[in-house]
């Protein structure tokens, strides 16, 4: 991917498209190509085909997808698989049609198996059952490195699924039912700080452990990943001995319970903490081994302390 390479970013508006917005800015790429839902829906085959036929793309950041914590993806699993599957396919196939050089697609930690041995290395995929709360999301996802896969197999094309730990940061998601757990909790601990609130009730035990990483980090080795050379981007491929996948990740977890001690302490509410244990915990623990990205050269600079306090200010001068 050179400086001038026409680059097109599917999801801009979300919290992954708009990281990588920033970080291809600031790198000093220029020719960006970006489109709203109300310009182009990539659920519409036909709209899918008239964009990439006008606007042909050299390189693609898939990061188009419906996303959610646990509630949303237990609410509405038939349109986390459907919704997710038709943009996927659309933009894959279209991407092939209009001979694009690179496309990186972004999944999730959710595609490995729920017991996973720990860190999660990329071989662990498809070797035991998911996790029931998010099954569908993470089926779909995983038939997106499918298609990646099968594509490079059969047509040679250079697509490369990556797959990012539990991602927060600016322009967030801070809906209290449909969000990932670090936004909600950003919002419910502020919310009841404003109001008086002497305690807040959050959802399982408290045990689960999570891995977190700042989104301009994430945007940072997507680049980089795709600005690698042709020798060690195409040896990330493997087409014929393991699916074109690598995790992004920091290598650290904590518990859940550290995790709202950490924003507790950030945001400054000195309440009580109610568990709520009839609500489901999700995965035990989710660390993903980052070995191959760092042997890449890469590594994360966002502490989670700093990531939390920069989150934390972003919500507050968006007056959510």
């Amino acid at each position: 991917m050179q400086i001038n390479s026409k680059i097109y970013v599917a999801g801009h508006k979300g919290l992954v498209g708009r990281a990588l917005i920033k970080e291809l800015s600031a790198k000093g790429y220029t020719d960006i190509v970006t489109k709203t839902h109300s310009e182009l829906d990539l659920t519409d085959q036909k709209a899918v085909i008239d964009f990439f036929d006008e606007a042909k793309p050299e390189h693609v950041f898939l990061a188009a997808a419906k996303v959610g914590g646990i509630y949303a993806n237990n609410t509405y699993p038939a349109e986390f698989i459907h919704d997710n599957l038709i943009i996927q396919d659309n933009v894959i196939h279209q991407a092939w049609k209009n001979n694009v050089k690179r496309l990186l697609f972004l999944g999730s930690s959710c595609i490995y198996p729920r017991n996973c041995p720990q860190p999660i290395k990329e071989e662990y995929l498809l070797t035991g059952p998911l996790e029931p709360t998010n099954r569908p999301y993470a089926i779909a996802k995983i038939a997106g490195i499918e298609s990646c896969w099968s594509y490079n197999r059969q047509y040679g094309t250079q697509y490369l699924a990556v797959m990012p730990t539990n991602l927060f940061g600016p322009g967030d998601n801070y809906d209290i039912k449909n969000s990932h757990v670090l936004p909600a909790l950003i919002r419910k601990m502020h919310e009841a700080k404003q109001n008086g609130d002497k305690k807040v009730i959050v959802w399982g035990t408290g045990k689960p452990r999570r891995e977190f990483l700042y989104s301009d980090d994430m945007a940072n080795a997507c680049v980089h990943l795709m600005s690698l050379s042709d020798t060690d981007f195409k040896a990330l491929l493997n087409t014929n001995i393991r699916a074109p996948l690598i995790n992004i990740g920091c290598g650290k977890d904590q518990s859940i319970r550290e995790l709202i001690n950490l924003v507790k302490e950030v945001v400054g509410f000195n309440g009580e903490i109610e568990w709520d244990t009839n609500k489901p915990d999700g995965t035990p623990q989710k660390l993903l081994d980052i070995e191959r990205l760092n042997s890449l050269g890469w590594k994360p600079k966002v502490e989670l302390n700093e990531g939390i306090e920069k989150a934390y200010l972003d919500y507050w001068q968006s007056g959510k």
